[in-house]
């Protein structure tokens, strides 16, 4: 079963229109679609290595474009589209905080939460709730986007024969080794944040805002 999912999601990754998939994929993600668009990325740089870098380009600039679509719904569509997008996306209770550490470090949290699990349009959404200057934002949002998907592609330019090979070799046990990687990474994040509990506690009262009720 899981070898017949993954021939079928190489396929698809592989067709001729894959590259507009990603692009669309990359762009809603950014602004208010759940699901990110890094698994295909992944896929398609397995199914094609040479292009790799090619295809994190085109996740880059499509993620930095759908950023600006997020940053709009904060700055001008919060009380009408905003407020029930960030509740539908289950970011009401992290709202108010990554708004109040927008406010106290500005893009240097867009560079570095960016490139984390964290959700990409909360920080979008938000930039534009609180009025973050939109050069600032945008720059801030090719470094991250850049970040997160050139990583996957330059390594998929160098070792994707290999990543391959391996993969085709031994699907369980890679499956099996990319999910400790993705819950250890998300618990690391826990902890980090957990560290920097003054901070957490100096935002927390942000959640009070009735701006955000």
């Amino acid at each position: 079963m899981l070898r017949k999912l993954y021939d079928w999601v190489l396929a698809k990754a592989a067709h001729p229109k894959a590259e507009w998939w990603l692009a669309g994929f990359a762009f809603v993600e950014a602004s208010f679609f759940p699901i990110p668009p890094h698994p295909l990325l992944g896929l398609m740089c397995l199914a094609e290595p040479a292009k790799a870098v090619r295809f994190a380009v085109i996740a880059t600039v499509a993620s930095v474009l759908g950023g600006m679509l997020g940053y709009a719904i904060g700055w001008g569509l919060y009380d009408t589209v905003g407020r029930e997008l960030i509740g539908w996306l289950g970011m009401t209770e992290s709202f108010p905080v990554a708004a109040c550490y927008l406010r106290e470090y500005g893009a240097e949290i867009i560079m570095i939460k960016g490139a984390t699990p964290i959700p990409f349009k909360l920080l979008t959404i938000t930039a534009g709730f609180i009025g973050m200057g939109l050069v600032p934002f945008v720059l801030a949002s090719i470094v991250s986007r850049s970040i997160s998907f050139m990583i996957v592609g330059v390594l998929f330019r160098l070792f994707g024969r290999r990543i391959k090979a391996f993969i085709d070799k031994y699907l369980g046990l890679a499956t099996a080794g990319f999910v400790v990687l993705v819950v250890g990474g998300f618990l690391a994040l826990t902890l980090i944040e957990g560290g920097g509990a003054e901070a957490r506690d100096q935002c927390a009262a942000a959640a009070l805002d009735p701006r955000f009720a």
